[in-house]
């Protein structure tokens, strides 16, 4: 199968790009830097998301495209930054739609990245892919970003959403930045620790990926292992396999003073489920948070 990547340099794409050419698909990407390192045999084509509509030459083969790219939610929200994380991806999956629109062959599958971000913060509620959005400006965003994907159902594509959690991978996102306090014994919990993280192993969230291109999968798929838990239990898990205590606790108000608004997306609790993904018997090689750290660190 021809697959197209948006985002193929990110902490997913790189993955899912080596997961695929692994299954002996043909990849091409789209990326913003024409001077992208990329293993030999995959494609590429310059795009910029916030600008223009992705070239024909990166598209006009794909059996699938997968839309992972976006300007990074973890950073501090300034205007500036906001109307970038918006444009970047409300404006952006809406110029590749009408560029799959513009094609004589179109192709049979579009997969797009949200976040469970969608869902904004939720207390204790379980959060099952058919819950409505939540309140603010990310779940805004996440709303608004899967409008666009859906427009293609209209062009007889087949549109899946994975709506993605926190992904777990020691070489980037969170976990990279929580090792170095803990490993220090310098970690604790965000806030009161009483709120919801929903994780997921890097592994697994790439297979989700593949199997929805591979298998006639349509609608929205929450990527995130079956059990989340509390941001206290995340960091006695993470504590326990680095053998380090996690007793210095990060107050809300000192995320407030670094990451303004956003520091409010560290501290939602947010209790996502996979029903989707568990309905279409994808088999999760980490349900639980113990061993996909274990994984991960060892």
């Amino acid at each position: 199968m021809n697959v197209t990547i948006s985002g193929a340099s990110g902490l997913v794409g790189r993955r899912l790009l080596k997961l695929l050419m692994e299954a002996g698909h043909s990849v091409h990407v789209l990326s913003r830097h024409a001077g992208t390192n990329l293993p030999p045999g995959v494609g590429l084509s310059v795009w910029d998301p916030a600008n223009t509509v992705p070239p024909r030459d990166g598209l006009e083969a794909a059996d699938a495209v997968v839309h992972l790219a976006g300007e990074p939610v973890a950073q501090r929200w300034t205007a500036e930054v906001k109307q970038k994380i918006r444009i970047s991806r409300v404006d952006g999956t809406r110029r590749l739609v009408e560029a799959l629109a513009a094609l004589p062959r179109k192709p049979e599958t579009l997969i797009s990245a949200s976040a469970v971000g969608y869902y904004g913060a939720r207390g204790d509620e379980i959060l099952a892919e058919s819950a409505p959005p939540g309140m603010g400006f990310l779940p805004e965003v996440c709303a608004a970003w899967e409008r666009e994907a859906q427009t293609a159902a209209a062009l007889g594509i087949r549109v899946a959403i994975v709506r993605i959690g926190v992904v777990l991978d020691r070489r980037g996102g969170a976990l990279a930045r929580l090792l170095p306090p803990f490993r220090l014994g310098l970690g604790g919990p965000i806030g009161s620790g009483r709120q919801w993280m929903s994780w997921i192993h890097a592994a697994d969230l790439v297979e989700l990926f593949r199997s929805a291109i591979e298998k006639p999968f349509s609608g929205v798929l929450n990527g995130v292992a079956p059990f989340p838990v509390t941001n206290r239990d995340f960091t006695r898990e993470l504590a326990r396999c680095l053998h380090r205590p996690a007793i210095v606790p990060v107050p809300a108000f000192a995320l407030r003073a670094v990451f303004g608004e956003m520091a409010e997306v560290l501290l939602a609790s947010q209790r996502v489920v996979p029903r989707a993904a568990e309905a279409a018997g994808f088999p999760f090689r980490f349900p639980q948070l113990g061993p996909a750290l274990a994984d991960l660190l060892r």
